[in-house]
């Protein structure tokens, strides 16, 4: 074990718990979240074991914190989510992935309250600002932030379906309403799962876990100070630098953001070069894309990286050389300059684009591989249902039975199953009444996609609590497998078929996506000592503005991007992965006859199996040490959909960076986040203008 100075000891409590995870998977956990205690020249180092379970002790010298739900910490949570909410928005529909809040929140919203509470008088937000209320603004970020997949999946294929009106904005009212639908459950389900996860099976959380740390060094011991202006000026550095590249390279694109180097050498007389452009080997400088390499391991980087090349130098080349698939003519003066990106479905079986054939393997691979490593965890999460709905079921029992689960929060700051209760019985009233006015769903098939949606939030909290990772789209495309045979026992037209799967399966994914971020929280909660219940009405504020920054971003979005919504655009600057695989999932299981080219039906098949037997091999045969060596399929998959524009640089990046955060410091972090931002933001300002 790391050796700590006694002047460290009240920054980091190192503690062998006792939980649910054994001391190598504790320490494997520990290689990702880093000590917070640093010496005079200020290089900080990493930890084998920290304490992931129990509370951190309270400093003695540290004011007592009698009021930790302000508005202060509210209301510039919520302004943070929304800037996140509109960052992942752009990452969703570019990568197909997103990241939560906590880091963000916690970080800028100390940056931002901290001077205030010194400086202003009370009456305008001035006076103490500690951890807990630290965590309530992160806490508000985070549920502000949170509903924004919704509109990077299942609402971007109805409108690519027809199923909807033309222009979102024409549907303003209705994307509000049906987002109000999906934007309690998960809050309501967290508070009795959270006795469960957090108290009984003490599963890591590590994002809350690095969250509760990060906000910990920025309070509490000699060199708190310190360390809060070194993270603030990372984050400000680097939000400036991405701001200002993604400016100027509107002025100078060929040089300082997109570099088309086959097409160049086209130019200078290398006439087969125009090949490797046309399947969109770019190269991009993105800040977004680097700060994304950051976050995510080098699992995810390689995997990335390998369904690039899979789908777009090996798999697509082939195909068309056979007459499998068919690309158009991109540029008429420049022969052999190809788009192989279309998806238009006039014939899709015998004429399909490259990017239409690669569509079912890739829906395939990400399904197989979720529900293959759903099966290998079969167990954790059998019993933690079990033990979960045992623990619901106590409540209206008449027997009293004794819960073994030692909860170190006082009664007054608990959250009362009347609160949490009567938010799911209202949230579940409002969307059976929304589904059935504006979209005609029956409300038994309703009630059994809340009922889903509980059953599914198990394994977004489990995975969140043991990987970091909340495989929301696989839940998702699961939930629409189930609707769609609900759909054809209910004789539904196709095109009706469609969008109630779609809507049924939102709802599910909404409600996994939620809860796994807001036990996340109340994993920081309960290692910094805060009170629950305030992060509950925390929680609440922040649902309530993701409601309207979420619907209201995404009109902003696809009023200057046309072509996140209509199929007709041969090129689009946002891939949309995630709603591709929403839009194939609904076709299949709501047609007649499956869509599918019996070529590209076959390759899926092969390559699903391919997936299966890679996280079996992972969970029966390879030692843990080597699991980073093990192909992600979920990756794969995620890049099997991209377009042109920036595949390999993000990958490069994603490679690069990720090895880099292995060897830095948490400081990284901070900056990494704030290379996500500015980028949707100004991306949306200059198209509009232009």
């Amino acid at each position: 074990m790391t050796a700590i100075t006694p002047q460290d000891r009240d920054q980091v409590a190192y503690v062998h718990s006792v939980s649910s995870y054994s001391d190598k998977e504790k320490s494997a956990i520990a290689t990702d979240i880093i000590s917070v205690s640093g010496d005079s020249e200020g290089k900080l180092e990493p930890v084998q074991f920290i304490n992931t379970d129990e509370p951190f002790p309270e400093s003695p010298d540290a004011p007592v914190e009698e009021q930790q739900l302000t508005v202060r910490a509210v209301l510039v949570g919520c302004i943070l989510g929304g800037i996140i909410a509109a960052s992942n928005i752009y990452l969703g529909l570019k990568t197909g992935w997103t990241f939560g809040s906590s880091l963000f929140g916690a970080i800028l919203g100390f940056a931002i309250l901290k001077p205030l509470s010194r400086s202003a008088p009370t009456f305008l937000g001035g006076g103490y600002f500690g951890p807990k209320e630290n965590n309530i603004c992160q806490s508000a970020a985070t549920s502000a932030g949170s509903l924004g997949l919704l509109f990077t999946s299942g609402f971007p294929a109805a409108y690519q379906l027809g199923l909807l009106s033309v222009h979102p904005k024409d549907d303003f009212a209705r994307l509000i309403t049906f987002t109000i639908c999906c934007a309690f459950f998960g809050l309501s389900f967290t508070q009795p799962l959270r006795k469960f996860y957090i108290l009984k099976l003490k599963l890591v959380f590590p994002s809350g876990v690095a969250a509760a740390y990060t906000i910990h060094s920025l309070h509490v011991g000699k060199n708190a100070e310190a360390t809060a202006r070194k993270k603030t000026k990372a984050l400000v550095y680097a939000f400036i630098f991405a701001i200002v590249l993604r400016v100027v390279s509107e002025y100078a694109p060929g040089m300082l953001w997109d570099w088309h180097i086959f097409y160049a050498l086209n130019r200078i007389g290398w006439r087969s070069a125009i090949a490797v452009e046309s399947w969109g080997w770019i190269w991009e400088w993105t800040p977004a894309f680097i700060g994304v390499g950051m976050l995510t391991g080098i699992n995810a980087s390689y995997s990335f990286l390998g369904g690039s090349f899979l789908a777009w130098a090996i798999l697509g080349p082939i195909i068309v050389a056979k007459g499998l698939a068919f690309g158009s003519v991109a540029n008429p003066s420049i022969p052999g300059y190809m788009n192989y990106m279309g998806m238009s479905l006039t014939d899709p079986i015998h004429h399909p684009s490259p990017r239409y054939w690669l569509l079912w393997p890739g829906t395939l691979m990400l399904l197989c591989a979720s529900f293959a490593e759903v099966g290998c965890n079969w167990k954790s999460l059998y019993a933690g249902m079990r033990s979960a709905c045992g623990t619901l079921l106590q409540r209206f029992s008449k027997d009293n039975v004794e819960d073994d689960s030692f909860d170190p929060v006082p009664e007054h700051e608990r959250v009362p199953f009347w609160a949490w209760g009567s938010l799911l019985v209202l949230s579940t009233i409002i969307t059976c009444v929304v589904m059935a006015v504006q979209f005609g769903q029956n409300v038994g098939v309703t009630l059994l996609a809340i009922l889903f949606s509980f059953l599914f939030s198990f394994i977004g909290c489990e995975s969140a609590g043991r990987t970091n990772i909340n495989p929301v789209t696989s839940i998702g495309n699961a939930s629409q497998l189930i609707f769609g045979g609900l759909g054809k026992g209910q004789n539904y037209a196709v095109k009706r078929g469609e969008l109630l799967n779609l809507l049924s399966g939102m709802l599910t994914l909404g409600s996994a996506e939620q809860a796994a971020h807001m036990i996340g929280d109340l994993k920081t909660t309960h290692l910094l000592r805060a009170s629950p219940k305030a992060v509950f009405v925390a929680q609440l504020f922040g649902a309530v503005v993701s409601i309207f920054v979420s619907a209201g971003l995404y009109v902003v979005f696809s009023t200057a991007y046309p072509c996140i919504n209509d199929l007709n655009h041969t090129t689009c600057a946002f891939p949309t992965p995630d709603v591709q695989s929403w839009r194939a999932v609904a076709v299949a299981v709501s047609s007649s006859t499956l869509p599918i080219p019996p070529t590209s039906g076959y390759a899926a098949i092969a390559l699903g199996l391919a997936a299966v037997f890679s996280v079996v091999a992972k969970y029966t045969v390879v030692p843990p040490k080597y699991h980073d060596f093990i192909p992600n399929f979920n990756c794969h998959w995620n890049w099997v959909y991209h377009e042109h524009l920036h595949v390999p640089s993000g990958n490069v990046f994603r490679i690069d960076s990720s090895i880099f955060l292995e060897k830095e410091c948490s400081l990284t972090t901070t900056k990494c986040i704030a290379l996500l931002l500015p980028r949707a933001f100004l991306q949306e300002k200059v198209s509009v203008v232009s």
